[in-house]
């Protein structure tokens, strides 16, 4: 679990989404699950 949100951390470096994140926290929530379930089927390959 470790490793796969540690993936998740650098695809919010990379996108520097977290500096662009000035969105209701419920769209924020989503956005982050989605990102981690991308993040999931990539390490699962």
């Amino acid at each position: 679990m470790r490793a796969v949100c540690e993936h998740v951390c650098a695809h919010l470096r990379n996108w520097r989404i977290i500096t662009k994140l000035r969105l209701h926290a419920r769209h924020a929530t989503a956005l982050l699950r989605a990102l981690l379930v991308l993040t999931n089927i990539e390490v699962a390959r």
